[in-house]
């Protein structure tokens, strides 16, 4: 079972303004609506977490929120680290072709946001420490060219990267692993190892798609402090998807569920883990029979969300097949 520090943030606290703004979003592929009309806003210094049914739509909006896909319509507004002025996330409609993809991608990354994946990506032949420097290296001015002339100044951001890289590891506990390969560590390390790649990119919005999956109790009790020393120590406002909910309750300040592209709910862990229209989308059930599992009391605590009764069909899965493979 998932325990966390009591000392957690206040969780009222450091939400003054506005991260990313979402107003009525929908998406479509051909006859499959991903996302329907979605509103919602993610407040500055929190972790918001989302959660649904398989199929819900949650991966499809963080592809909406870093410039993988772009909905038919609604508008997205971010503004990533503390101080930016809301910009309009914009790109052409429903899937965005390879060429400008990178470049929303690249662009909303420099805005200051990064993501992790639910397929860990990282470059298994590389080092712990040179996956990181390659993010951290992002954000200097230097490029090829002057690494190949030896200027100084390139020398300099190469030992700045190092040490960035270094403090990285140290903050997700992988320092003794700076010079193994990525490949070879194991699997609960790659996750953190991710991270911190994401971190070198000095966000002020990190996602994280299922950080937890595939990991033991040990690693998801890390992972849970972990997300916390980020939003805590660094600053970073944390998104989250998760499908373990023990973790969700245990770190976020709020929920919004989301269910076969819509939203259901939104509120604090304890107002979400007693709403019967919730409870009824994880369970298979009407909402009157779910608000008899409710009022039945110590079964509220113990309803499993994370293994949802209906085995919907992934939206991305239908994406492929509809796509020839090819979404």
């Amino acid at each position: 079972m998932i325990s966390v520090s009591t000392e957690l943030i206040d969780k009222s606290a450091s939400v003054h303004d506005i991260v990313y703004d979402i107003s009525n979003v929908t998406l479509r592929f051909g006859g499959v609506t991903s996302l329907n009309d979605v509103t919602l806003q993610m407040r500055r210094g929190e972790i918001l977490a989302i959660i649904g049914p398989n199929g819900a739509g949650k991966t499809s909006l963080f592809n909406c929120l870093t410039g993988v896909y772009t909905p038919q319509e609604g508008v997205i507004k971010l503004s990533g680290r503390k101080g930016d002025s809301a910009s309009h996330i914009v790109a052409t409609q429903g899937l965005v072709k390879k060429s400008r993809r990178s470049q929303q991608t690249h662009k909303i990354n420099h805005m200051g946001v990064a993501r992790t994946y639910q397929n860990i990506r990282l470059f298994p032949a590389l080092t712990a420490l040179e996956n990181v420097k390659i993010a951290v290296e992002t954000r200097q001015r230097s490029g090829p060219i002057s690494a190949m002339l030896g200027m100084p100044w390139q020398r300099k951001e190469e030992r700045e990267s190092t040490e960035a890289a270094y403090d990285l590891l140290q903050f997700v506990g992988l320092t003794r692993r700076a010079n193994e390969l990525a490949g070879s560590l194991a699997y609960g390390e790659q996750r953190r190892l991710e991270i911190a790649r994401a971190l070198g990119t000095d966000p002020g919005v990190l996602l994280l798609d299922e950080p937890a999956a595939g990991t033991n109790p040990a690693e998801k009790q890390a992972l849970a402090e972990l997300i916390q020393k980020i939003n805590q120590d660094r600053g970073v406002s944390v998104l989250l998807i998760e499908h373990d909910m023990k973790l969700v309750m245990s770190i976020a300040h709020r929920i919004v569920v989301l269910n076969f592209g819509g939203k259901i709910a939104e509120g604090t862990p304890e107002q979400i883990q007693k709403d019967p229209v919730v409870v009824a989308a994880y369970l298979g059930t009407s909402t009157e029979e779910a608000e008899e599992v409710i009022a039945e009391g110590p079964l509220v605590d113990g309803i499993d969300l994370s293994k949802p009764v209906l085995d919907n069909t992934s939206v991305e899965d239908l994406i492929e097949d509809e796509m020839g493979g090819k979404a």
